[in-house]
Order: C-alpha cells, then structure tokens, then sequence
C-alpha cells in the first residue's frame, strides 16, 4: 500500500500543463505521475505541511534502504541544469518522492521493470516553509 501524498494546488497546475505538454513518446512517464497526482490531497501553497516534498525542496532520501544518501532538489526538467544537485520530477525517483512526508517510504517501478524503495529522510529546504508561495 502507498502512503498517502500532499501536493500544493501550484504544483498540480504546473505538473498537468507539463504532462499535458508531454510527446506520446512519453505516455509511461505521463501516466505513471498522473496516476500518482490522482490520489494526492490537494492543498493550498500556504496550508502545506512542513514535512512534505514540494516542488523545488531539497531532500535527502535513500533508496532501497542502503547506506548512501541523496541530498537532490525536486526539479521540473526546463530547471535541470547537468549540476548533478537536481533530480526532474519526470524520472521515477523524483516521480516517487513527490508529495511524502519525511520518514515515508514507497515502492517505485523502474522503466525496465525493476522495483525499488525510495525513503525520505529530511526535508532540507521545502519554498512553503521559507515563504516562497509563488515560486
């Protein structure tokens, strides 16, 4: 069972204008974040939970419970600059991390089939937290 996830009302405007945007080359990836969008509690930019992994947090987490630790920050593709200290909401980790609070942990699966376990845990900058409501 996945857990539950919280995305800002900000974030799905500009996550469906993104997926809309999408070519057909990419409906997996497309249906894969809708399906997940689906099932979020939708609320307001100023109402977001401090624990939550909001567009543009930066997040450490872990996958498959191993010991290295990732510190990237939830990106849409157009910001992904090659700097390596981003991660697009488009690949199924940043897919996967979207809208968990810290602590949660969810099972992914890869393009090839492959499962996996993305874990949260911290949330290092979320925009909601600091004020950033209209980033």
């Amino acid at each position: 069972m996945r857990p539950p996830i919280v995305v800002s009302s900000l974030d799905m405007e500009r996550l469906e204008t993104l997926l809309d945007s999408l070519p057909a080359a990419q409906a997996g990836t497309r249906d894969t974040l809708l399906d997940e969008l689906a099932r979020a509690e939708l609320v307001e930019p100023e109402d977001m939970p401090q624990d939550v992994v909001t567009m543009n947090s930066r997040v450490r987490f872990v996958l498959d419970n191993a010991p290295q630790e990732f510190d990237l920050s939830l990106a849409y593709p157009k910001d992904v600059d090659g700097g390596g200290d981003k991660l697009s909401v488009l690949t199924p980790v940043g897919s996967a991390l979207l809208g968990l609070k810290v602590g949660d942990s969810i099972e992914w699966t890869r393009p090839d089939g492959g499962r996996f376990d993305v874990t949260v845990r911290e949330i290092v900058y979320q925009p909601e937290r600091a004020g950033d409501l209209h980033r």
